[in-house]
């Protein structure tokens, strides 16, 4: 359910459909005993492509990469943030759907989504250096300064070597009631890795550790109706700058990007 493409009335069910998604995900947030819930201020608000499908997004040097999906039209970009231009671009072939993206010392993975394969570049050419081969589907993907962690929309998290690319491990993340599936955009935030639920307005914070949920964020409301007219945006894109603790999110054909605060919720 990750391609939007001939589409209207798919995506207005898929829409009802994430509707009835979100409100069961609130139960079960109110439902996992003694686990932060976070609303958000908005710091500030900064252009963004709105005809970018965005399925990865790392803050990195003052400036943003972004991967963008969707079959022919999937791209790894470099932006400014307080434009929204693309500094720099490079497409996938024709037969990849772009995925999540991680950057790794000067280095830059991009996971494509159904062909097993992930891609890697020069951070700053983007001469691609590597390909490797994964046996799951490629969601979203994160580096914790040891090893790359991937989803793959189920509720597991894998960790691969970031030299060899094997699994050295997987984790079931895991709330007061059971699993939590649909993981999806990853980013590795103080110790913790934030993850997109898909087809919801929520991110679950958890223990790399562990696999716990340590914490949910509800940005309800955060893309205002007048911004999705026909309400086919869906959050997606997590990005944080360790230097300024600053954390920014997005989502698939927003017009816009937003810094935020997080705050508890009463």
């Amino acid at each position: 359910m990750k391609h939007f493409s001939k589409i209207w009335l798919p995506v207005l069910i898929a829409a009802a459909g994430a509707v009835l998604l979100a409100f069961f995900l609130d139960l079960r947030i109110r439902s996992t005993a003694r686990v932060p819930v976070y609303g958000y201020k908005i710091i500030n608000t900064y252009p963004h492509d709105r005809n970018a499908f965005t399925q990865g997004l790392v803050f990195e040097g003052g400036v943003l990469y972004e991967s963008t999906g969707h079959q022919g039209r999937s791209e790894l970009r470099q932006v400014e943030l307080e434009t929204g231009q693309v500094l720099q671009f490079s497409k996938l072939g024709l037969e990849y759907f772009g995925e999540g993206i991680a950057i790794y010392g000067d280095k830059i993975v991009q996971l494509t989504w159904k062909a097993g394969k992930a891609f890697v570049y020069d951070r700053q050419s983007f001469k691609l250096l590597a390909e490797f081969n994964y046996p799951m589907e490629g969601w979203g993907v994160t580096y914790d300064g040891e090893n790359l962690i991937m989803s793959d929309g189920t509720a597991t998290l894998y960790f691969l070597n970031p030299h060899t690319f094997e699994i050295v491990k997987r984790i079931k993340v895991r709330g007061g009631e059971g699993a939590v599936e649909k993981l999806n955009e990853l980013e590795h935030i103080q110790g913790q890795v934030y993850a997109n639920v898909w087809e919801t307005s929520h991110i679950v914070r958890i223990d790399p550790q562990t696999g716990k949920i340590t914490g949910w964020v509800d940005l309800t409301g955060l893309l205002k109706p007048e911004d999705d007219p026909l309400g086919i945006g869906v959050l997606n894109g997590i990005a944080y700058n360790a230097e300024n603790d600053r954390l920014f999110v997005t989502g698939k054909f927003w017009p816009k990007l937003f810094e935020i605060e997080l705050v508890p919720s009463e």
